[in-house]
């Protein structure tokens, strides 16, 4: 093996300290004295141009949820999930247009408050529909605390915009159903609301950009459950397709990379993603092949996902961890376009991990690469 791989807390080798996703806990894991900055390297990584190593959210990424950030402080800001706590209870949120959230504990994830309907019928949306006034966000001081205090310009900075047109769609109307039929029955009214919401969302996303410096968004729009899609490729060609290449298109004018996060199997779906543009797409591997698509659709766009093997909360042992990484490497490292989200909060069991992953993706890039 060409590269070390230290003992846990092995003396006098450096060590960085970073929080579990999803959580306050505290994790120590090794610093590795890499030739180019991790930002430099998941830039390449995204563009698939000779990364060095396979980067995880832990060691080379900083993940920005500007709503968090406000939440607690006063003045008038938008509300989001709070991530940065592990709430072991179910919590309520109002989201910048309106819909109330309920944060799910035992699920981690939010889900739209059952009996939330903004919306009775799409052809009056905008009687109804007001978007956010970004005049009245007084985010400035917010971002210069973040700026101050907690910002790392050698590794990526992500920045989550949340949903997209269909779950925003689903958000105003109640409920997917209502959603699908309103896709199917009254496309022009859709149609045209999507087209504003991404007005919003491009005012959005600029508003962000005088603030932080961030490399990457993730942007959420869920397409599918683990079955199907939701809807049809024709209705993905005549209604989403063209919204959403306006939002991928802007953001990317400004050198920033995109990330879609979109839940379900929806590998008919996949050709648009490429022609979207999408840097990355995160999406659930326990609903598509992935092995399968990053060998068909690899070179023109990359993927995000947990670790192949892992379930979160199982027990492993380092052995078991260890050869989870090789085959992570082994199955996605080719070319680059792939990094992992990792959910191992044992001590012994992360160090191990994140060491392996680090160490056996460059050993595997410089044989790809002839070093």
């Amino acid at each position: 093996m060409a590269y070390k791989r230290p003992k846990l807390l092995e003396p006098g080798f450096p060590v960085f300290s970073t929080k579990i996703p999803y959580g306050d806990i505290p994790v120590i894991l090794p610093k590795f004295d890499t030739p180019i900055t991790p930002r430099e390297n998941f830039i390449r990584a995204a563009k698939r141009d000779k990364p060095m190593w396979m980067p995880n959210l832990y060691s080379d990424m900083q993940e920005l949820q500007p709503f968090e950030l406000a939440r607690h402080r006063p003045g008038k800001f938008a509300a989001g999930p709070d991530f940065r706590r592990a709430s072991k209870e179910d919590y309520k949120f109002i989201d910048p247009y309106g819909s109330s959230w309920t944060w799910v504990a035992e699920a981690q994830g939010a889900m739209l408050t059952p009996g939330t309907k903004i919306l009775e019928d799409i052809t009056e949306w905008e009687k109804v529909v007001k978007w956010p006034n970004l005049d009245e966000w007084t985010y400035a001081e917010v971002a210069k605390d973040f700026l101050d205090t907690e910002y790392d310009d050698t590794k990526a900075l992500n920045v989550n915009i949340y949903q997209g047109v269909t779950e925003m769609l689903v958000a105003f109307l109640g409920g997917y159903g209502e959603g699908m039929l309103a896709m199917a029955e009254e496309p022009e009214a859709v149609s045209d609301f999507f087209e504003s919401f991404i007005d919003n969302m491009i005012a959005y996303y600029d508003f962000l950009k005088k603030l932080y410096p961030f490399d990457m968004v993730t942007y959420h729009d869920d397409w599918g459950t683990q079955r199907a899609t939701f809807f049809s490729p024709k209705m993905f060609e005549d209604l989403v397709y063209k919204p959403t290449k306006r939002l991928v298109d802007h953001v990317k004018a400004d050198g920033v990379l995109f990330l879609i996060h979109t839940c379900g199997n929806i590998e008919k779906f996949m050709p648009y993603a490429c022609e979207i543009g999408f840097d990355f797409l995160q999406i659930q591997r326990n609903a598509v092949d992935l092995p399968k698509l990053k060998e068909q659709y690899g070179d023109k766009i990359g993927f995000m996902t947990t670790l192949d093997g892992h379930t979160a909360g199982s027990p492993y042992t380092v052995e078991q961890v260890v050869e989870m990484a090789r085959n992570n490497v082994d199955l996605y490292a080719k070319g680059g376009g792939y990094y992992p989200w990792i959910f191992e909060t044992g001590e012994e069991t992360l160090w191990a991990l994140a060491s392996e992953l680090y160490c056996y993706s460059r050993e595997y890039y410089d044989k790809e690469q002839g070093r």
